[in-house]
């Protein structure tokens, strides 16, 4: 099994090796709303009882009228990350489900994914015994690629491909028999980029979405899947029963129900704030999304030193270290706090 992949959000390690508590410090290492939208109220049941069908059921059908997936009711997942796990073993199934002889040896099956781009995709097929080809344009998928995995918005770098053009590249896949999966975990701030409404008529289509991300509720784990019945059937199957607790379909069912137009005002507020203070400290804005934002400098070590030393955690990028993702401060005085460590630093 290959090495951990370093993610944001490593509070704990950061306050261990740069000193002080770590409710004290200012976590900008991830792409989630720090502003948590305020939750609704949990029947005392959903505590008490295993999640029972009717909250599934009501969880699906909120996520598909939110999303706009037509006839395709969203399987919710314990977390989207659960189901990356799972995608090379779809790939070693038959049509009913078994494990057939020709895909145990997978050494030669291939796997592309657009990048670079969130690691826990190239990992997990990696794991498993597949070639990956981490390729940086999607002209470079060819016809022995089995799955094409693209992140639409793409972390880090913000990337975005237009819904016809993934539409051409599913099609292409689907002629060999190949299945696309995009993941659109950053798609909630941005929906005309989703290709959730065309999925009921692109068969080898996958797509997954995050909750907690653009909810600010990442620690509630849940996600969705969408793609055609046999396929949600084999996720559901793999999971268990009661994969996601009753609280987190509870909460699902009636967020997804809300009017979220307040919540990308917010956000979008926030994001122009954060453009503001990383301008007003000289650095380049290279990419993004209204949830994170990507800088390129030479300097960018000394300053994800520097801003450590201030109890306040970007990500870095072992690939590219002359990138740092800054998340969304939560408010003024989040912004000011990292403008002023920005005017302490030695340039």
């Amino acid at each position: 099994m290959s090495a951990p992949i370093p993610h944001g959000g490593g509070i704990t390690a950061a306050a261990a090796a740069f000193g002080g508590r770590p409710e004290d410090w200012l976590d900008l290492s991830t792409g989630i709303n720090p502003c948590p939208v305020a939750l609704p109220d949990i029947p005392a049941r959903a505590w008490h009882r295993l999640p029972d069908s009717h909250l599934v059921d009501e969880a699906r059908r909120a996520a598909r009228d939110h999303y706009g997936s037509g006839e395709i009711l969203p399987l919710p997942v314990p977390g989207t990350q659960s189901v990356i796990q799972l995608l090379p073993r779809l790939l070693r199934q038959d049509s009913k489900g078994a494990v057939t002889d020709e895909r145990v040896a997978v050494a030669d099956d291939k796997v592309a994914v657009v990048s670079p781009t969130y690691g826990e995709y190239a990992r997990a097929f990696a794991s498993a015994g597949f070639a990956v080809d981490a390729v940086d344009d999607l002209a470079a998928i060819r016809s022995e690629h089995r799955l094409t995995v693209v992140v639409n918005p793409n972390n880090p770098d913000g990337r975005v491909w237009p819904a016809e053009t993934l539409i051409a590249l599913h099609d292409r896949m689907k002629a060999v028999d190949g299945l696309l999966v995009v993941d659109e975990a950053f798609g909630d701030t941005d929906p005309a980029l989703s290709l959730a409404s065309r999925a009921p008529q692109l068969s080898n289509l996958i797509i997954f979405r995050s909750f907690g991300k653009f909810f600010g509720l990442a620690g509630l784990r849940l996600g969705f899947a969408i793609a055609r019945d046999d396929i949600l059937a084999r996720f559901e199957d793999w999971l268990g029963p009661w994969a996601v607790s009753g609280p987190a379909l509870s909460i699902a069912g009636s967020l997804l129900r809300s009017d979220v137009s307040a919540i990308r005002g917010r956000i979008d507020e926030r994001s122009a704030r954060l453009h503001a203070v990383l301008k007003g400290a000289g650095l380049q804005i290279s990419g993004g999304t209204a949830l994170f934002t990507l800088v390129a400098d030479a300097r960018a070590g000394d300053i994800y030193t520097h801003l450590c030393r201030h109890h306040i955690l970007v990500r870095k990028f072992d690939y590219a270290p002359n990138w740092l993702r800054f998340g969304l401060p939560p408010d003024p005085t989040a912004d000011r706090r990292l403008g002023v460590a920005f005017q302490r630093f030695e340039r």
